[in-house]
């Protein structure tokens, strides 16, 4: 794929995300935190759980751009490790539960509506940095993945699994409403 056309459909997915989430700026602090069962996310705790991965990866990003000295691509190549990461995060008709590290997961935290203020700041920052990305090799430039410090993937794939991630908890969202709609009628 074109690098230049993969940043643009990143950068179009981040705003769609941006836009969602200015909405839920509406909800009252029950709707954020209603969940269905006690071990089910809230709309806080989804939003709390990307804030979480946003704090290890956008600093990093940032970090990586800066330092390279790698010109631009006309072409990305996903790798295969990034490839498949970034598809399984993608939401799926029937989707593959996956276990939530402990420093990922906000179950049960105290949270209140900043939690969205701070979101939309990632993503602004997100924009931000796809915009830098094309100055600099997709292909070249690593990340450290949040699991291990030993697996680094292409910049492409970490920024596609970022925001593959956002869609299926974005997805997630929608289910909670949907579910707390009905817990309502």
């Amino acid at each position: 794929m074109q690098s230049g056309k993969l940043i643009q459909t990143l950068l179009e997915q981040t705003r769609q995300i941006i836009n969602q989430a200015e909405k839920l700026k509406n909800y009252d602090l029950n709707a954020l935190t209603w969940r269905e069962n006690e071990t089910s996310w809230s709309i806080l705790e989804c939003l709390e759980h990307l804030n979480l991965y946003g704090d290890f990866y956008l600093s990093q990003i940032e970090s990586e751009i800066k330092q390279s000295t790698t010109k631009t691509d006309v072409e990305f190549k996903s790798g295969i490790l990034g490839s498949y990461f970034a598809k399984s995060m993608l939401p799926k008709e029937k989707p593959n539960k996956m276990k939530t590290f402990k420093d990922k997961n906000p179950l049960n935290t105290k949270l209140d509506q900043s939690v969205i203020d701070r979101f939309i700041n990632q993503q602004i920052k997100l924009l931000d940095l796809l915009n830098q990305s094309g100055k600099v090799s997709l292909n070249k430039v690593k990340i450290k993945i949040s699991i291990s410090n030993f697996i680094k993937l292409k910049l492409g794939d970490t920024f596609q699994f970022l925001i593959n991630h956002m869609i299926r908890h974005f997805n997630q969202i929608d289910k909670i409403q949907i579910a707390m709609k009905n817990a309502r009628q």
